[in-house]
């Protein structure tokens, strides 16, 4: 498993959303700054947010992006998913049910299976609050 520079970003974005989450729209324009994330690069990744529900939005002068739940409500993973799509470490147990043909006689599987499960309690244990402190 490799995040992508997307999904690196992506937690970054939402850390910032979460350290300046008093109630306010935050500017794009603020974020990238603070950031050093070019607008055009975040627009992309707010889409994919906003498409997962984790952002509202709000036009004007006034406008920017909030978070739709309280920081201690997002996971690490849930974040990376949104943006990465699915965070399996081998091809072979990306699809559910499993149906690769070797399945029921490959010696390597119960190994992959092993390192999915401890990636994925890892990311959904870390909380974007607890990244945020």
């Amino acid at each position: 498993m490799k995040i992508s520079t997307k999904g690196r970003y992506a937690l970054r974005l939402m850390i910032d959303l979460a350290e300046h989450n008093d109630g306010t729209y935050i500017a794009l324009k603020d974020i990238s700054a603070r950031q050093e994330i070019s607008i055009k690069y975040l627009e992309q990744i707010i889409s994919q947010l906003s498409k997962s529900g984790f952002l509202k939005s709000t036009r004007g002068p006034q406008g920017g992006y909030c978070l739709t739940k309280e920081p201690g409500e997002y996971t690490v993973g849930s974040i990376l998913r949104a943006i990465e799509g699915n965070l399996a470490p081998v091809a072979c147990l990306m699809q559910e049910p499993n149906e690769c043909e070797r399945y029921s006689d490959c010696k390597t599987i119960p190994f992959w299976e092993g390192l999915y499960q401890v990636i994925t309690d890892y990311i959904d244990s870390v909380t974007l609050e607890e990244l945020a402190k």
